[in-house]
């Protein structure tokens, strides 16, 4: 069944036009914020970076077997999430299978979102990625690790991740805000630099998850 799961997920990374998706979850935490992150990733990957990924992304839950049409799925929010059992089981197995999930706190979502990991893999512990990843030198360098987008507690920004047979499959990014960074320029009326800042880490997960 992995190998199914496998070949599903090396059709979408190799086909004409790829996709991403956003995780739609159950706990009421609100899963649909940042509505214009996503396609602005999209878009400036498609025209920095060389991929080919359709510009509106899909929803897709967490115990959906659509889930395995995407090699990269999002999630963001503020508030709490839940994973029901066969949500985990599906989670794990998609994981597993060469799928990737990033997750972004959006501030207020870290106290509930550890506890999920942890019932995904309960065998294995979030640890913090050291800025010589290659997350974080290719196709732009980011010599001191995850960039700090939106201040909240004055907390350095921080990537966490769980490994398989050493290739990231889960990265969590914590006190940063990426998905905030992605957002049109009037949402949060960031500087230029800042969202480029975003955008340019955004093109490094991409890159990343279609090159290993």
């Amino acid at each position: 069944m992995k190998k199914l799961y496998a070949v599903f997920l090396l059709i979408s990374i190799s086909s004409f036009a790829q996709e991403i998706a956003l995780v739609k979850y159950n706990g009421g935490g609100d899963w649909y914020a940042n509505p214009t992150s996503l396609p602005n990733l999209i878009q400036f990957c498609n025209a920095n970076i060389g991929t080919i990924i359709k510009p509106k992304p899909a929803t897709v839950s967490p115990g959906s077997s659509d889930i395995f049409s995407y090699p990269y799925v999002h999630m963001t929010g503020h508030g709490n999430v839940v994973f029901n059992d066969a949500e985990i089981s599906n989670l794990k197995k998609y994981l597993q299978s060469g799928g990737f999930l990033h997750i972004d706190d959006n501030y207020g979502m870290d106290q509930y979102i550890r506890k999920e990991i942890k019932k995904i893999f309960p065998n294995n512990s979030l640890v913090e990625i050291p800025a010589t990843h290659a997350i974080f030198q290719k196709p732009f360098l980011f010599s001191n690790g995850l960039p700090k987008i939106h201040e909240h507690e004055g907390k350095r920004p921080q990537a966490f991740g769980i490994f398989i047979d050493s290739k990231l499959v889960l990265l969590y990014t914590f006190e940063c805000d990426l998905g905030d960074g992605w957002e049109d320029p009037e949402v949060h009326n960031d500087p230029a630099g800042v969202r480029e800042k975003a955008l340019k880490m955004g093109a490094n997960i991409i890159n990343y998850i279609f090159n290993n």
